[in-house]
């Protein structure tokens, strides 16, 4: 369960702004503690019509920008190419409502943006697992998206550099201070301290295997970055793909590598979909890149200054995972 919303957000202010913003005259309004990264309410006007709304912290997007402005910059880039997708006939693609202005997204003070998306009533699916429909449904969409145009200027290029890559990289060079953020920073930095070399053969093999990717893969697509469980809702019969923050021009595996794994015949379906063959390599990269980004993230929160919430309990219990499980990479680090 997501922790409740800071001050800043309360639900007065967060009326007013979309009275202002959408012309969306809120009649109830109802806090919607789900994910993580986001803040999230279930608006309903005055006529009945729901809307889900979507507050981001700007200083928890590191894949779009290393500033508050850069990231706020990168979000709005991204919902455009998701308002492009959606118009241009990916009936899957869940993009906001645009605001009175024509903005997708809009700036909520100077730490957070608030969007206003279309109210999906439908079943939401659980990360990392997937039933027999929802992996041929993603598989379907995914190839359906890599095979769209570029959809204009506004679509951002995926850096292969490791989103945070700064701060944990200070975070090594810590590890032998005192952390003193919050309740979890001690235990955080005892958690990674042994686990250090580890961590930076990791990056080392990370900047080996983006050069490969920078020189092989000739093939970038519009992906949507984060197609797992979590993100795909079952309405009625078909599917809806949410969260499209993360959608960047990229080689099709930054995808896939959530989807294929393994499955030959599944890799072979989307080859004859698209003419891509999965390349191995990019498959391998972008999976560590997954891991490697999301120690980064969550290092940084616990160094941070933090409150003992669900979410940093979340946090501390994801990065327990990624640094206790060494044998991972084992064999593609022989």
């Amino acid at each position: 369960m997501r922790a409740a919303p800071p001050e800043e957000l309360e639900s007065s202010a967060l009326i007013d702004f979309l009275a202002d913003g959408w012309g969306f005259d809120v009649e109830a309004v109802r806090y919607a503690p789900l994910g993580g990264g986001s803040y999230h309410w279930v608006v309903q006007d005055l006529e009945g019509k729901r809307g889900f709304v979507t507050a981001d912290d700007l200083d928890q997007k590191p894949w779009l920008g290393d500033t508050r402005d850069s990231a706020f910059d990168g979000l709005r880039r991204a919902f455009d190419t998701a308002v492009a997708l959606r118009d241009g006939g990916l009936g899957f693609v869940a993009a906001p409502i645009s605001t009175t202005r024509g903005e997708t997204v809009r700036r909520f003070g100077p730490q957070h943006s608030v969007a206003l998306f279309p109210f999906v009533d439908g079943r939401p699916g659980t990360f990392g697992r997937y039933d027999t429909a929802e992996r041929a449904a993603l598989v379907t969409m995914v190839a359906e998206l890599h095979l769209v145009p570029v959809v204009g200027s506004s679509t951002s290029r995926v850096d292969l550099e490791l989103p945070g890559r700064g701060r944990l990289e200070a975070a090594l060079r810590e590890l032998n201070q005192t952390w003193s953020g919050g309740p979890l920073s001690e235990p955080a930095r005892k958690l990674l301290a042994p686990h250090a070399s580890d961590v930076a053969e990791l990056l080392a093999l990370s900047d080996r295997l983006a050069l490969d990717v920078a020189r092989s893969s000739t093939d970038w697509v519009v992906t949507h970055g984060e197609p797992h469980g979590g993100n795909v809702m079952r309405v009625g019969e078909s599917h809806v793909l949410v969260d499209w923050d993360t959608v960047a021009l990229a080689p099709p595996e930054r995808d896939l590598w959530m989807l294929l794994g393994d499955d030959e015949e599944e890799a072979n379906g989307y080859a004859a979909a698209t003419g891509h063959e999965v390349d191995a390599v990019a498959m391998s990269f972008f999976r560590l890149r997954w891991d490697l980004a999301d120690i980064a993230a969550f290092s940084d929160l616990l160094r941070s200054p933090h409150h003992h919430t669900e979410d940093t309990e979340k946090a501390y219990d994801a990065l327990k995972f990624y640094v206790g499980a060494p044998d991972r990479w084992a064999a593609i680090l022989e």
